[in-house]
């Protein structure tokens, strides 16, 4: 099943997709929420005739991000081994995680702002896990697949000065506004294989990021069974699971995103995003 929210931005609605249409499901539950999935939201979907709801052709709608206000977005760094690499770091012994603030989670095609003065913005492609059931002390990876509801497209958009240069965690590079463009859909975990999925980034046409997930180094389920050890994981969080080769970064000299642009991203089996470059304007955020 392919779920996701259909609107203008704060009008959302949640809606199954099925080929090129939505089905609203509203009626059945208030939205694809951390409080209406741990009320078993998807199952009560996935178990309800959803024949006779109302439904609209996709063409011409937004998509909104497809969980209502995350609480948590995890991030997984190093993760693919040709992305460690690029960068010359050194190989992980565990899994490096790390935080970036849910609200930075938008709509997939909503445009991604560059911060003031930034001459550092980088885009990662990323294959997210969103959590379905909570979480806690897992006893090893194989139980992660039971409370994982399925997975969407990330673009963990990154601002490399503040991330490296300006000291303490990566979080202060990963947190500004619109920087987490995510879906259009989350494909649910019984409909894919994420262990072997080409996912890839270009940037006006050109590809720069073009990988599988078959080479991350620590799996998904290792992920989550991982972060359960030391944080519970609840209903919708999302964990975005590492970005492979071909980041701005990587190139020498590195070569970063500038108003303008356009970055589409797509991962098999679920589909693409594509966002729009534009530089922040203190007129617009007031």
């Amino acid at each position: 099943m392919k779920i996701a929210r259909i609107g203008a931005a704060g009008s959302e609605r949640p809606v199954v997709i099925e080929d090129d249409e939505a089905i609203f499901v509203d009626t059945l539950i208030k939205d694809w929420s951390r409080q209406e999935l741990e009320n078993g939201a998807f199952e009560k979907v996935k178990s309800a005739d959803i024949s006779t709801l109302p439904r609209a052709s996709l063409t011409g709608k937004r998509y909104g991000s497809p969980i209502y206000r995350p609480t948590k977005v995890i991030c997984v760094g190093l993760n693919y081994l040709r992305h460690i690499t690029e960068t010359g770091a050194e190989t992980p012994k565990e899994p490096v995680i790390f935080m970036k603030a849910p609200d930075t989670v938008i709509g997939p095609h909503d445009d991604i702002v560059i911060p003031p003065n930034s001459t550092a913005t980088d885009y990662e492609v990323e294959l997210a896990i969103i959590i379905g059931k909570r979480a806690l002390y897992l006893n090893s990876p194989k139980d992660s697949v039971a409370h994982i509801l399925g997975y969407t497209i990330s673009q963990d958009v990154s601002e490399r000065h503040w991330q490296i240069e300006r000291s303490g965690q990566w979080v202060k590079g990963k947190s500004f506004p619109t920087f987490n463009p995510m879906g259009p859909v989350v494909v649910s975990a019984d409909s894919i294989n994420p262990h072997n999925l080409r996912l890839w980034c270009e940037v006006d046409g050109v590809m720069k990021q073009d990988s599988n997930t078959n080479d991350l180094l620590f799996g998904l389920d290792h992920i989550v069974w991982y972060i359960s050890q030391f944080m519970e994981l609840f209903p919708g969080d999302v964990i975005n699971t590492g970005t492979p080769f071909g980041v701005g970064l990587g190139f020498k000299p590195p070569v970063y995103l500038h108003a303008g642009q356009n970055v589409r991203t797509g991962i098999e089996g679920i589909g693409e995003i594509k966002s729009h470059i534009v530089n922040f304007s203190r007129q617009e955020s007031d």
